[in-house]
């Protein structure tokens, strides 16, 4: 991404923070995973979005209408030793040259720096209680301001939490995040169509997930955006199952919940398909219910529409369904209002979509559901989970776990799918299971 992009937010965010204030944002810390190895560095996603640097131990400032320059990266000084053992990084004139921030200042000064920079300052704006070092920190160097009082300088009188101003702005995504988003769907569409033609009986749950992961990376995309979920079977009754170490059966429906991460932008798609690549009566029965449902919902996508109808839609849509096959009985309209459902789709629609897989911003303002509007990026994912001891229902239907999920952008006319890259009809399905490229 371009640092025009990244400029422009942070202009945005300045204005909202105001002249007279400050903010402050960390960036992620490399953690270990065991002894002296560290797991993969991801960077904070807040701290990418303003800034596009990714480097861990860093601090970056914004003071709208300083003279010398209104952001300020505090970050590594460059180190030859280092970058001989772990690579390249951007060091102090890094930071202004490619980077663009105003000025730099090495990490380990910016005890002795920041206080100056607080001085005078009405209100600070960070994020408050999720990073408690640098809460810690600006206590401290707030109480080492009040220690000065004397000789005139004024310590900020309020801190505030950046979350509500940064979250808003990333809640609409840009024609730049677009692009990025756009790209991260193609592949993992790519990904799920290879796990279909590769799937058969016998071979192993993580066997399919490593399908995904290879096509990610041989696309160009190292990371995944949340592990895979790969469930055969009643595993897939399970929401968040990960352990993905199960044969895969003939009979058997396998979900797979999978999505790749393109510049730290997220696809999420899930497919649910017959592991023989033909689906039995009662499977194609529940899966054309859900795939109703679905279609629903997405129909509601629109501007101004508030976020809760989708939703809505897809409750309607599957308690009537359910209610048909037998596996609920009463009236649709009691069941919705009691919530019977929930048995079996316990889940909501879906959830807003970008930098992280279940993405920041609120979805209710002012105690409503908030309306959506165009550049708004969200999933749309009903599921039936059926458990296998589930002794209300009749057999056929036990053990059967399905979700059908896609990534949908509000558009000034209605909806994008940007997922349509993988087959979701019954039909569609079957068709491509049917051609084969062996696993």
């Amino acid at each position: 991404m371009k640092q025009s992009e990244f400029k422009k937010r942070r202009k945005q965010l300045m204005q909202r923070v105001g002249k007279g204030n400050i903010a402050l944002i960390g960036s992620a810390s490399v953690r270990t995973r065991n002894r002296d190895v560290d797991y993969p560095f991801r960077q904070d996603s807040d701290f990418y979005y303003l800034t596009g640097f990714n480097e861990p131990d860093a601090l970056a400032v914004f003071i709208p209408g300083r003279e010398q320059g209104e952001y300020i990266l505090f970050c590594r000084e460059f180190d030859e030793k280092k970058a001989l053992w772990e690579g390249a990084h951007a060091g102090l004139e890094g930071a202004t040259k490619h980077y663009a921030a105003d000025d730099s200042f090495p990490i380990d000064d910016v005890d002795d720096i920041l206080s100056g920079m607080l001085e005078n300052k009405n209100k600070v704006y960070y994020p408050m209680g999720r990073d408690s070092d640098l809460d810690h920190s600006l206590l401290e160097w707030i109480k080492h301001i009040r220690s000065q009082s004397r000789s005139g300088v004024i310590a900020p009188g309020e801190l505030a939490s950046i979350e509500p101003i940064l979250h808003e702005m990333r809640l609409f995504k840009s024609a730049a995040e677009l692009e990025l988003m756009r790209h991260a769907a193609n592949v993992t569409a790519q990904a799920h169509v290879r796990a279909m033609q590769s799937c058969h009986a016998g071979r192993y749950e993580y066997q399919i997930e490593a399908d995904i992961v290879h096509h990610f990376m041989q696309a160009g995309l190292r990371a995944v955006a949340y592990p895979s979920i790969v469930a055969g079977g009643k595993n897939a009754c399970t929401l968040h199952y990960t352990d993905n170490k199960d044969k895969l059966k003939n009979g058997d429906l396998l979900l797979i919940d999978a999505g790749a991460e393109c510049d730290h932008y997220a696809a999420d798609i899930t497919r649910t398909f017959p592991v023989s690549g033909k689906f039995t009566t009662a499977q194609a029965q529940l899966y054309q219910l859900v795939l109703d449902a679905q279609f629903a919902a997405i129909e509601q996508i629109k501007p101004n529409v508030p976020w809760n109808l989708a939703h809505d839609a897809s409750v309607e849509v599957m308690t009537k369904g359910l209610v048909k096959l037998g596996i609920l009985k009463g009236n649709v309209k009691k069941l919705i209002k009691d919530e019977k459902y929930k048995q079996f789709y316990m889940h909501r629609i879906g959830h807003w979509l970008g930098m992280d897989v279940h993405d920041v911003g609120d979805y209710k303002l002012n105690q409503e559901w908030r309306k959506l509007q165009p550049g708004m990026a969200l999933t749309i994912e009903p599921g039936l989970y059926i458990p296998e001891n589930c002794k209300t229902v009749e057999e056929k239907w036990r053990g059967i776990g399905i979700r059908i999920e896609d990534d949908v952008l509000v558009t000034k006319t209605g909806y994008e799918i940007l997922t349509t890259g993988v087959p979701k009809t019954i039909a569609d399905i079957e068709a491509l299971m049917a051609r084969k490229t062996g696993g």
